[in-house]
């Protein structure tokens, strides 16, 4: 099985939430782009929460969300993965990004919201007892935007990534 490896974060210095998924699948992975599946709805979402087109270029969108201060990461930043379903992350592979940097190079971080349960799951094995910040951030889990991911509606996903995002 081969090792794969996520991207760099989406962010400016000055962002205050931090937006984390687990690892991007292999669409995402393919096209180097966070939420590139066309039936995930985390660009749906986001667009609609804060009127932008969704037909706009991968750039344009990432500017938009860096421009609200959002900022987009994965809490791995490798792991052994056959597929693209959070669920088959072989567990003793996975190796999380350097979130101590990260948090010291983005000081106004108050919200960390976690992109499903597998990235919360994630973030509180290998990140929170490790980085002393970490434990100190809200965080809030949401429901996956994958298309894999059907206990909530789009709907229902719509409401609960607003209210988090409006409180952050």
């Amino acid at each position: 099985m081969q090792t794969i490896q996520s991207f760099p974060s989406l962010s400016r210095p000055d962002a205050r939430v931090l937006i984390l998924g687990s690892m991007p699948g292999n669409v995402s992975l393919a096209a180097f782009q966070y939420y590139a599946h066309p039936r995930n709805a985390f660009w749906r979402i986001m667009a609609e929460l804060y009127n932008f087109d969704l037909a706009e270029s991968y750039e344009t969108r990432v500017q938009c969300l860096l421009n609200q201060k959002l900022a987009v990461w994965d809490v791995a930043q490798q792991c052994v993965r056959p597929g693209s379903l959070d669920s088959n992350i072989v567990g003793d592979s996975v190796v999380a990004n350097d979130f101590s940097s990260f948090f010291s190079r983005h000081p106004d971080i108050q919200l960390v919201c976690l992109n499903g349960g597998k990235a919360a799951a994630l973030y509180k094995k290998h990140v929170v007892p490790e980085v002393k910040r970490a434990q100190e951030i809200a965080r809030q889990v949401l429901p996956s935007t994958s298309p894999a991911y059907a206990g909530a509606s789009y709907g229902q996903k719509l409401d609960l990534w607003r209210l988090a995002l409006k409180n952050g």
